[in-house]
């Protein structure tokens, strides 16, 4: 058992409907395990920040199916509750093409019905009822009979306006048998802020415990318990504790409000290939940890940070001088930035980087987002030339010039459209690109990297796997 959370679209309130629910199972002390559908940063975190534990993510684009059953079954069980938050609308998905006797194109890889599915998971439809009454039954019964491989387990009325509304809204599925698990009405004081990449992050919201024990007593009665809790029940397994190896070589994994941007399985490889990960702040201290032998810059917001970044000067010549003596280091996306020359903000104010690459990042409205085939274009630091990976780009900034010896030529998933080459390879230790990647499927691209990290050829011999 356990449960997907899952839209009837975007913007009905998945996120709110998983947060109240985790806030009340840890009000309650069960221990609950989260996952969270496709390739978000933002939302892991919320859930993180509730449940003590780190949020999955589950995405068959960036891993694959197996890589999603298996994170499922390795962590599900260590929990007595699981919890699933989904994407976009239920069906919502990439195309795909099933290559059978005749080729049959699917628009819902990757989507949450498609989680749903591997997974073999009941659902939970939120439906927003802000601008409904008679025709949430006509939505519950197309999403309840549109795909017979899910199991719709009820409903979750979200933004109900009075009793008289709710009333309305219950006539009306009253014939469909559909259970009622939950009834959330418009609570305006409970408000979690956004910008634009989404939520703004758990670190920058001082008042969060607030929000998060507000969430908290409005789960305590907007749910029925009685039937959810079944629902919730993780998979019973043992699966048994496997101790993480000596640590044998320190990476510098930059985290603060700036940088936070990292898929936990990412972590965990490095960590199980043998890393020890020593996490600073290119915000706040002033020089890289010392003895470290490599250096990961993840996403995040350093345009919302530039001026502090940019008065840190500090810190920026230290990660220059580390990158220009042969330190191996990864930037993706909000990285990639750090290391341009300068970060130009929305109100076209400059503020100087650290300089490695010869180019500006400027913030834009323009939002690129999307799937990517990435092909190298050359041997690099993480991987060889012609290896198709599989990414995501999420950013508003662009770059004022590109590389001449890109890294990457780049293409939608669903379709050969050339979306351009992109990436940064010079110095050779380093590998700057706009595109995230999840390692889980890919355990050589960590092995690889900590290769390169390693200060001498006859150095341990790297772990040949991370599970």
């Amino acid at each position: 058992m356990a449960l997907v959370i899952a839209g009837e679209r975007s913007g009905v309130g998945k996120t709110t409907v998983t947060l109240t629910l985790l806030a009340s199972l840890r009000r309650r002390g069960l221990g609950v395990q989260s996952f969270k559908v496709g390739p978000d940063y933002i939302d892991p975190m919320f859930h993180g920040y509730v449940t003590g534990r780190a949020c999955r993510n589950l995405d068959a684009v960036l891993t694959s199916e197996a890589y999603v059953q298996k994170c499922f079954a390795n962590y599900s069980p260590q929990c007595e509750y699981s919890l699933v938050e989904g994407v976009m609308g239920l069906f919502d998905g990439v195309k795909e093409i099933e290559n059978n006797e005749e080729s049959v194109i699917k628009t819902d890889f990757a989507s949450t019905a498609h989680i749903a599915r591997l997974l073999d998971l009941p659902v939970v439809l939120v439906i927003d009822c802000s601008r409904l009454s008679g025709s949430v039954a006509a939505i519950a019964h197309g999403y309840c009979t549109f795909d017979s491989r899910i199991k719709i387990a009820g409903v979750v009325l979200n933004r109900v306006g009075s009793d008289r509304h709710l009333s309305l809204l219950k006539d009306a599925l009253a014939a469909l048998q559909l259970p009622i698990l939950g009834v959330l009405r418009r609570q305006d004081n409970i408000t979690i802020p956004d910008r634009h990449l989404g939520l703004v992050p758990t670190s920058e919201l001082p008042e969060l415990d607030t929000v998060i024990e507000r969430l908290a007593d409005l789960g305590d009665t907007c749910f029925d318990w009685q039937k959810l809790l079944p629902l919730l029940k993780s998979p019973h397994s043992s699966t048994p504790y496997t101790p993480l190896p000596t640590p044998y070589i320190k990476i510098a994994i930059a985290r603060d409000r700036a940088f936070n941007f990292y898929y936990q399985d990412n972590l965990d490889l490095l960590q199980n290939l043998g890393a020890e990960l020593v996490f600073w702040s290119p915000l706040e201290d002033a020089e890289l940890p010392p003895d470290v032998q490599g250096m990961y810059f993840g996403g995040g917001f350093p345009e919302v940070y530039a001026q502090k970044l940019a008065a840190n000067t500090s810190a920026m010549q230290t990660v220059k001088t580390a990158i220009l003596s042969g330190m191996p280091t990864i930037a993706e996306c909000g990285g990639l930035m750090y290391l341009c020359e300068q970060i130009i903000d929305f109100d076209g104010n400059s503020w100087p980087m650290v300089g490695i690459l010869p180019t500006s990042a400027v913030m834009g409205g323009r939002l690129t987002l999307g799937y990517r085939r990435a092909v190298a274009l050359q041997d690099n630091l993480l991987i060889p030339a012609q290896t198709n990976i599989y990414g995501h780009e999420f950013h508003r900034s662009s770059l004022s010039v590109n590389p001449q010896n890109p890294l990457f030529q780049t293409y939608r998933y669903d379709c050969d459209e050339n979306m351009g080459t992109e990436g940064w390879t010079s110095p050779s230790n380093l590998h700057a690109s706009y595109i995230h990647l999840h390692w889980g499927q890919s355990p050589e691209i960590p092995q690889q990297f900590l290769k390169q990290c390693l200060k001498k050829p006859d150095h341990k011999t790297l772990r040949a796997s991370a599970y």
